[in-house]
């Protein structure tokens, strides 16, 4: 233990380990120095925490993102740069977004648990009259159908019903594209007026 306590302040250059900054300990803690953690532990998990609550404004989620964070920064101490800012700072930045992203995440909880009880409230209608009036849409639709052209006709059968594209559809009609384009848009045109639809 005392060779530890020798080791850990000839490395960070302080007569009590104890005295240790942030920074130092952090450097260790790259090193793989579980002491070193301890410490750092001790000396930014109360900080860390108060941030953390003040965002989350739940003890036990506020502790579960401080122990979090805390294990981020034992993984990830490698990463930190002295030369960006302090240890202390790196850390808080850290603990700030775990927490935010912990409230974004709920939050978007929330809105899915919402939609899908929308969802799950079945909106009354009435079956028998959708089917009357979807049967009379069809019947309207074939009689004005009947009443374009057949070119007219077998261009947008083929262009909407079918799935045709303007150059496949003129390539079964024998016809060209052109032509195909004009027939079909003079057709809508019809079936527009016909079914009464307005602009």
């Amino acid at each position: 233990m005392a060779g530890r306590e020798r080791e850990l302040q000839a490395v960070v250059g302080v007569d009590d380990a104890g005295d240790a900054s942030a920074e130092e300990l952090l450097c260790l803690v790259a090193r793989g120095d579980d002491q070193a953690f301890e410490r750092l532990y001790d000396l930014l998990a109360g900080k860390v925490l108060s941030l953390v609550r003040r965002i989350l404004r739940d003890h036990a989620q506020s502790e579960e993102v401080t122990q979090e964070v805390l294990v981020e920064v034992w993984r990830t101490a490698a990463r930190y740069d002295p030369e960006r800012g302090s240890a202390s700072a790196w850390v808080m930045t850290m603990a700030h977004r775990r927490a935010v992203d912990r409230v974004r995440s709920a939050q978007a909880a929330t809105r899915r648990e919402d939609v899908a009880a929308r969802r799950d409230v079945e909106t009354p209608f009435d079956a028998v009259s959708e089917q009357v009036a979807a049967r009379i849409e069809q019947r309207q639709v074939r009689r004005c159908l009947s009443a374009l052209t057949d070119l007219q006709r077998e261009s947008i059968l083929l262009g909407y019903f079918q799935g045709y594209t303007y150059p496949e559809t003129a390539s079964v009609l024998g016809i060209p594209l052109g032509t195909v384009k004009t027939r079909m848009r003079d057709g809508l045109i019809r079936l527009r007026d016909c079914l009464g639809v307005n602009r």
